[in-house]
């Protein structure tokens, strides 16, 4: 009779073992980092790009619309740099210390990307740097923003003053 219940006592423990215990070797889903928009995201050092996402009409013509992690005590000055049909062209966009800055939204600074010879849908390379630390590349998505929500970040460009004719004077 002994035997018995031990017998079962341990097949119950194998069982509840068996079927319990892919919990302690499994990563818990929640700590898995992932990008949960249409953005991709990375890190330079201590300052962290998170969801850059490029949005243009017609591929040579880009806002980028990217929040920027400064967790340091000082303004860092965040290199954007990127390949264009003329060259290479490089921007700096100051980020205050201990924030989070957004760029390329309504009522925030712009990052403009001309001439970049790509096709909305695609992903192009952009390259992001600060001070001494080393850069990293993101492949970064153009979206055209007719998107619900999108539509409003695409790139203007700042207007330029049309100059009004004068009348000539008379003889």
């Amino acid at each position: 009779m002994r035997a018995r219940i031990a017998a079962s006592v341990v097949l119950a423990t194998g069982i509840l073992l068996g079927t319990s215990a892919c919990g302690f070797f499994t990563p818990q889903a929640t700590s898995i980092a992932y990008n949960a928009s249409d953005g991709v995201s990375g890190d330079v050092g201590e300052i962290h790009i998170r969801n850059a996402i490029l949005f243009s009409t017609d591929g040579e013509l880009a806002n980028l619309v990217v929040s920027v992690v400064n967790p340091t005590d000082s303004v860092q000055s965040l290199l954007v740099q990127y390949e264009s049909s003329t060259g290479k062209v490089s921007q700096n966009v100051p980020v205050e210390p201990n924030t989070t800055v957004t760029f390329g939204t309504d009522g925030a600074a712009s990052v403009v990307l001309e001439n970049m010879d790509s096709r909305p849908g695609s992903l192009f390379p952009l390259f992001f740097q600060y001070g001494e630390e080393t850069g990293i590349e993101l492949l970064v998505p153009v979206l055209t923003g007719i998107q619900e929500g999108y539509d409003d970040l695409l790139p203007t460009l700042a207007p330029t003053e049309t100059p009004t004719p004068s009348a000539t004077p008379a003889a």
